[in-house]
């Protein structure tokens, strides 16, 4: 049956005789099979027993079965199979319940699966489902590893701003280093899409009184601040609903600060948040009411309710300091900043400041004692690491109730990161990292903002948010572990290093990245001479201490004896967005890019 669906499908591709590389490649695409040309060419080369670069039906099919008929698939398939030819619609139901953790409406779904994947029309209408279709599903999004409920917001999202982590950048304007290189909109838009919510905007007085974003006092390319936000208004909203904010480093004049305003109030129009919220005088709105607003952080004169007493008014005429009764320049502050130099703040720009209000970091005592709700803390990772060492305790007691951002320190000019999970698990709102720079920090990042549909808010653990708990990370006392196993089967399609062919000697690390305790890695031994389907089936168990926190990682590198293990691909997410069972792992680039269709094939089960 199964041999003459597969002939009906292909024979008139073949009236015109043999078939070459490139119509190989399209013919397996035409039967919904995803293979990488890379390894399609390496397959078709061994199979063309003349050489001559064409094939004939026969060898087509025999290139099909070695790339779709993986035998790890076919032991699944004949353990399920009453005959090891078809799965019906109540042994798939089973596998589904006992194997893929899918109790509920496990009947309804496998008949779902079978109509959606069984190619062969007469096995569909009996119910039931071939090996072709089994591994077809077996290849489908459905058996990936993310769980499709954390795909969509499903999280609480009407908690204060305080109680979520927020995807943040640093420098979002540059995609290279911080000294010499281009400042791209390219940096934003490309943060946008995917996910970042905090925006980091460096502003310098430029010609002709425009402001413009660079990186003061390097070599860095300029680019006009009112381009810079037209670019983040049109893209604003393209990931995530929810609130988008501006960071401005604010080195301008007065009078570019009030362009900057001007600015603001035309590109944005009624998206920008530039009153208090009535339901929040005097607490941070939550995400969900801040759905679609543009919020401004930066330093700001005065109280809430001067602003809103001032709304309406011709913000560049004379105004009175209320708390020291001294007579301003027209539409300025004096604000002190150090002892030798004062920072002018343009009244039209502060009173955009609401719920993000910038306030240079003192001390935990001081910020318990007079710290306003609306203040916000930067804080750069040297003094932040010192301080969750010194005074754990306090610094968390700190995020429950002040949104308090981590920046890199300024001597990574090369545009490197830290390592985010630290100031996670401290509660710290916003990490900004240099999002043009990949790597580990980076696939962190975008591994833990995976969750909840991608929106860039998470809530935080409870155990981050109470105010009677006593979490340390460093010191971990209550909560139920996890037992995370991991059964490793094997490799499908993996990347190929520039140095070999489909030969390539591969090894998968896995990691776990969470609070110290947590924190470990394993590997498999290598399989030589094929990154086309290798088999380690090696198991890893793993003790998880405080599963709301955890990252998992997966890397896939080729051994090189002389010049070091060459990077492949790898794949980060939560922990708690993993699904059970039977699970496809699909590989991700230096760069973030999908290796699509190269992944693992893996065995999850956790309890608690």
């Amino acid at each position: 049956m199964e041999m003459r669906w597969f002939l009906s499908k292909i024979q008139d591709d073949f009236r015109g005789g043999k078939i070459n590389l490139e119509k190989t490649q399209r013919l397996l695409e035409k039967l919904d099979i995803r293979c990488s040309y890379i390894h399609v060419k390496q397959i078709f080369k061994d199979n063309d027993r003349l050489k001559q670069g064409r094939i004939t039906i026969e060898e087509f099919r025999a290139i099909y079965r070695i790339i779709t008929h993986r035998e790890e698939i076919i032991e699944i398939f004949n353990t399920y199979s009453e005959n090891r030819k078809i799965l019906l619609e109540s042994n798939l139901a089973q596998f589904l319940t006992q194997e893929q953790y899918a109790a509920e409406m496990s009947k309804a779904i496998a008949f779902e699966i079978i109509q959606k994947y069984e190619p062969i029309e007469e096995v569909r209408k009996a119910h039931q489902m071939s090996l072709e279709g089994f591994t077809r599903y077996m290849d489908s999004r459905e058996c990936l590893l993310f769980k499709n409920e954390c795909r969509k917001v499903y999280q609480d999202m009407t908690h204060p701003l305080n109680d979520y982590f927020i995807s943040s950048s640093h420098n979002t304007y540059l995609v290279s280093d911080q000294l010499v290189g281009p400042s791209d909109l390219w940096g934003y838009v490309s943060a946008l899409v995917k996910g970042c919510r905090c925006l980091e905007i460096d502003c310098w007085d430029g010609a002709q009184n425009e402001p413009v974003v660079y990186h003061g006092y390097t070599l860095t390319s300029k680019l006009l601040f009112k381009t810079v936000i037209q670019a983040i208004h049109k893209y604003a909203f393209m990931t995530s609903d929810y609130p988008v904010v501006l960071s401005l480093e604010n080195h301008c004049s007065t009078a570019q600060q009030e362009v900057m305003a001007d600015n603001l109030q035309a590109t944005f129009g009624e998206s920008l948040l530039s009153d208090m919220l009535d339901d929040f005088p005097d607490t941070l709105p939550s995400p969900e009411a801040l759905k679609f607003k543009i919020l401004v952080k930066n330093k700001k004169i005065g109280t809430l309710k001067e602003t809103r007493e001032r709304k309406g008014s011709d913000k560049r005429g004379d105004n009175q300091d209320k708390e020291t009764g001294v007579k301003k320049l027209p539409g300025v502050m004096l604000f002190k900043k150090k002892k030798t130099r004062k920072l002018k703040i343009a009244l039209a720009l502060s009173d955009l400041v609401i719920y993000t209000k910038a306030e240079k970091f003192k001390s935990f005592q001081h910020s318990r004692l007079y710290q306003q709700f609306n203040e916000n803390n930067s804080i750069g990772e040297t003094q932040a690491r010192k301080l969750s060492k010194l005074r754990v305790h306090e610094f968390i007691f700190h995020t429950r109730k002040f949104i308090t951002r981590i920046y890199p320190k300024a001597t990574r000019a090369d545009s490197s990161n830290f390592n985010p999970q630290e100031f996670w698990n401290i509660g710290c709102q916003m990490v900004a990292l240099n999002f043009q720079t990949p790597g580990l920090p980076m696939d962190l990042q975008n591994g833990k903002f995976l969750d909840n549909g991608g929106s860039g808010y998470i809530l935080k653990p409870h155990f981050l948010r109470e105010s009677k708990s006593y979490f340390n990370p460093s010191n971990i006392k209550e909560g139920m572990p996890i037992t995370l196993t991991i059964r490793l089967i094997s490799g499908i399609q993996l990347p190929l290093t520039h140095s070999s062919s489909n030969k390539g000697d591969s090894l998968v690390i896995i990691e776990v990245f969470g609070v110290p305790n947590d924190q470990m890695k394993q590997q498999t031994r290598v399989i030589k001479k094929n990154a086309f389907s290798p088999r380690w089936n090696e198991t890893f168990t793993f003790i998880i201490h405080v599963p709301e926190l955890a990252l998992i990682r997966f890397v896939v590198e080729s051994q090189g004896l002389i010049a070091g293990n060459e990077f492949l691909g790898q794949y980060t997410l939560p922990l708690l967005c993993m699904n059970k069972g039977y699970r496809r792992v699909p590989l991700f680039s230096r760069m973030g890019e999908s290796l699509e269709p190269a992944s693992l094939f893996v065995y999850v089960w956790y309890v608690r």
